[in-house]
């Protein structure tokens, strides 16, 4: 009966299934035999969690080099062709994108919970004002008012930062794609039920850009604090970064 149970063992897949039958079998526990097919099986064991582990670290590592690489302001833009007004706020925005992307560029889940005080903005609450501030700006490049109250979305860091991003680049890109003449044609607008507000966009330059810019900076000094200073080699005034 025994050689049975252990040609069971050696010839089942699914060890899970096997293993409450086992013991059904009057077999002594200090059989040299159930010792040996017992110990051989739950190395295999092991050796598969620890092979599966490591391949999920490795596709994980890939997807967020991937992203990291593909998303928008990895370093900033060449130079417009002119000086128009145009091109112009799109340097602006721009300038906003590079920083951004490297002031959240490898944050751990303890620099998002970090704030500098028990009533101030963490940097995870920071990081979502400044992606509602990028929805601002591209809606206005859109001429789409927006909607007051904002209804929350429950979105994970990454998904935040990849929307922050590509918003501010759709944004630049409208903005070059804009004859200069026009750009007094792209209000700020806000709207609350059937009421609203609209500004020039002027007030789009000193509100939400500069706030965001500013923002930006918040986050450098709150990852500094927390331990996990932003990358040394990022160079914002010539929007590069040394490999």
């Amino acid at each position: 009966m025994w050689k049975k149970a252990a040609y069971r063992l050696k010839s089942r897949q699914n060890v899970k299934e096997f293993i409450p039958r086992i013991h059904s079998f009057p077999i002594p526990k200090n059989s040299p035999t159930f010792e040996k097919s017992y110990r051989q099986m739950m190395m295999r064991k092991v050796a598969f969690m620890i092979a599966l582990v490591g391949l999920s670290q490795l596709l994980l590592a890939q997807d967020t080099s991937q992203m990291s690489t593909t998303l928008p302001y990895h370093q900033i833009p060449d130079y417009p062709a002119d000086y128009s007004n145009v091109n112009v706020a799109a340097r602006l925005i721009d300038g906003l994108g590079y920083r951004y992307y490297w002031a959240t560029e490898g944050l751990r889940s303890e620099d998002l919970d970090y704030r500098p005080s028990e009533d101030s903005r963490s940097s995870g609450q920071t990081i979502a004002h400044v992606h509602g501030l990028s929805e601002t700006i591209l809606n206005t490049l859109l001429q789409k008012p927006n909607i007051r109250p904002v209804e929350p979305i429950d979105r994970t860091f990454e998904q935040q930062r990849q929307l922050t991003l590509e918003n501010l680049k759709k944004a630049s890109d409208l903005l070059r794609a804009t004859a200069p003449e026009d750009l007094s044609n792209f209000n700020l607008i806000f709207q609350r039920g059937e009421r609203k507000a609209e500004f020039p966009f002027w007030h789009l330059i000193n509100g939400p850009i500069a706030d965001a810019i500013y923002h930006a900076g918040q986050i450098v000094a709150y990852r500094r604090a927390s331990g996990n200073p932003m990358n040394p080699m990022v160079n914002v005034f010539m929007g590069k970064t040394k490999e």
